[in-house]
């Protein structure tokens, strides 16, 4: 329980890398699967979590070992999270910027390619921003954690 079979130091370098691959590998990845988890999109979370337990734990199971993976990836968290505010370049890149889907009744088609969203995805955001059509709204903005916020247009604003 408490002997290691790899340096203590290992764990962290492990737990470094891997949370970094994850990182890049879920920002270019797209918002979708940060904001809307499908269930292909949760099980692709949870076998990755799997794939990569034993690249961080090199076939380590000790109690002390789990502490270390899981205390490096907390301060990685933690470390990145202050540098994203305090270097507002790196909060764009982590988070990303959001994005106009629909302005004044136009949706933007390159956008929807961009980021795989479908129709059924525009028209469910639509419905739960109150609205069945994209002419009744004046904007709907991806925003950084892949969420559709909805504006409506005011009554008789339809031009």
């Amino acid at each position: 329980m408490w002997e290691m079979s790899v340096p203590w130091w290992e764990f962290i370098v492990r737990g470094v890398v891997v949370y970094l691959f994850l990182l890049v590998f879920m920002r270019l990845s797209g918002k979708r699967q940060t904001g809307q988890y499908e269930p292909f999109d949760l099980i692709l979370l949870l076998i990755l979590s799997n794939a990569v337990q034993n690249s961080m734990n090199a076939g380590d199971n000790s109690l002390v070992g789990g502490l270390i993976s899981a205390s490096t990836l907390m301060l990685c968290h933690v470390a990145l999270a202050r540098l994203a505010f305090h270097f507002p370049r790196i909060g764009r890149w982590v988070d990303g910027q959001a994005q106009v889907l629909i302005d004044k009744g136009q949706l933007n088609q390159a956008l929807m390619r961009k980021e795989l969203l479908t129709r059924d995805d525009v028209e469910a955001a639509l419905r739960a921003g109150g609205c069945l059509h994209a002419h009744e709204v004046e904007r709907a903005t991806i925003e950084t954690n892949g969420q559709i916020t909805v504006v409506l247009r005011r009554r008789g604003d339809e031009s």
